[in-house]
């Protein structure tokens, strides 16, 4: 996939575990993907499948008591070289220097991800001075264009209020300010558009292609809305239960899926032929509690195609099914 560039962030076998008391959660368990340079990486699956503790292993701003017991996630840095993430120290000056410049982070929820207490204005010029090492002034009217930028009308004024007074959508498109002011090469964007009316949703994902193309940086998308996926993404990867269960380009996971999970999630989605006033198909049963995950492959308690012997013994691993795509699942013989 994409040979002929070399990925801007490579993420090999990633799990991020949570001891706790009660047991421990394996929030990502084995995650294998790549981000290309200027291409969007869609992460798709429902709540609770580690896409967000992915992106937060990533940014290394995993909550106790959950941490990172193996893999490997290399960025390749503006300068060339190679960094390996989970090498470096959650609060080491290496790690908060690539935060913001190398990648930024939009978060789930604009409301809570804001400081109720500072000005919009005071949490971006605070990032640009951080990171930039520039001036008060010149970090306000950088600050001032970068709300400009994203869609804020009035930027002059609306950096000096409090996020409580934008609306969702001028909120998350401040939000993507913060996350744009440093100029990131990767811009992973969490549900950016969960909270959002259809039509606000749409300029938001409108705003971030258009970024794209301005600034030519790659966006990891994390979302359950595969409407979004389809509009956004180049590649897309589905996660089941911290796994990856398949992956390959936006086009072949959307007309040939291949695993069970992925034909689900596709045949749960309302559609403009759907027969009227006749349910939609859902996914039965629903996902596992953490502590108590099924031995084999993580989706077959809920899998309408599971081999009985197979699937709920052993634990499938990643195959190829063409040049692009691949798939963890016993239907498919290695």
């Amino acid at each position: 996939m994409h040979s002929e560039h070399k990925p801007l962030l490579s993420v090999r076998n990633l799990k991020t575990y949570f001891f706790q008391d009660e047991g421990t959660v394996k929030a990502v368990d084995g995650a294998t993907f790549d981000v290309y340079p200027g291409k969007t990486l869609g992460v798709v699956g429902e709540s609770g499948c580690g896409k967000s503790v992915t992106a937060q292993s990533i940014l290394r701003i995993v909550d106790q008591p959950g941490r990172i017991v193996e893999g490997e996630i290399v960025l390749c840095c503006a300068k060339g070289t190679d960094v390996e993430l989970t090498k470096l120290h959650p609060n080491s000056k290496e790690i908060r220097a690539i935060r913001g410049t190398e990648i930024g982070l939009v978060f789930q929820e604009p409301m809570t991800s804001f400081s109720p207490v500072h000005t919009v204005g005071n949490q971006i010029i605070e990032a640009i001075r951080l990171h930039c090492g520039i001036s008060e002034r010149e970090a306000r009217a950088k600050a001032i264009e970068t709300l400009r930028q994203v869609g804020i009308p009035k930027p002059e004024r609306r950096i000096d209020e409090y996020a409580f007074e934008l609306s969702g959508g001028l909120r998350q498109r401040a939000m993507i300010a913060v996350a744009l002011s440093c100029d990131p090469r990767l811009l992973i964007a969490d549900e950016p558009t969960t909270a959002l009316d259809v039509t606000t949703q749409a300029q938001i994902l409108d705003l971030l292609r258009r970024m794209q193309e301005q600034r030519g940086m790659a966006i990891m998308l994390i979302t359950h809305n595969l409407g979004v996926i389809a509009e956004m993404a180049d590649d897309v990867v589905v996660m089941y239960l911290g796994r990856v269960v398949e992956q390959g380009p936006v086009d072949a996971i959307f007309h040939s899926p291949k695993h069970p999970y992925t034909k689900a999630l596709l045949r749960s989605i309302p559609s403009i032929e759907s027969t009227p006033r006749v349910e939609l198909p859902t996914i039965s049963g629903s996902i596992p509690h953490p502590y108590n995950r099924p031995s084999g492959c993580p989706f077959f308690p809920r899998c309408p195609e599971c081999i009985p012997g197979t699937c709920d013994t052993a634990e499938p691993t990643p195959i190829a099914v063409s040049e692009e795509q691949s798939v963890s699942c016993f239907l498919y013989p290695s």
